[in-house]
């Protein structure tokens, strides 16, 4: 048995950090972002699923703005620019695949 608490964080920017599983074919992160964080607008090749445990996160996905709260997700297919800012302190889990190596 594993735990994710046991994981170290790896902080993506400053007020936003996640502890990290990899398997072979997806990753899974569980985030936590500081109130006021903003992830600058990106794309990437990964396809991403986002699911807000605890707070509110304000999104831009593909042009589009998407308020997202606890119990919300997303799917955001690969290479769709996307930012985001925490309303409040947000807890959430992101799914990566492929594998996010750059996250190892």
């Amino acid at each position: 048995m594993a735990r994710i608490s046991d994981l170290e964080v790896r902080t993506i920017i400053e007020g936003i950090g996640g502890r990290y599983v990899h398997g072979d074919q997806c990753t899974m992160g569980l985030v936590e972002i500081q109130a006021g964080a903003h992830l600058p607008l990106h794309h990437h090749v990964h396809e991403q699923l986002t699911f807000i445990l605890e707070g509110e996160l304000d999104m831009e996905i593909g042009g589009q703005s998407v308020n997202l709260k606890a119990g919300d997700y997303h799917v955001i297919h690969s290479n769709v620019p996307h930012s985001a800012i925490a309303r409040v302190n947000c807890k959430l889990i992101d799914v990566f695949s492929p594998v996010r190596e750059d996250y190892k």
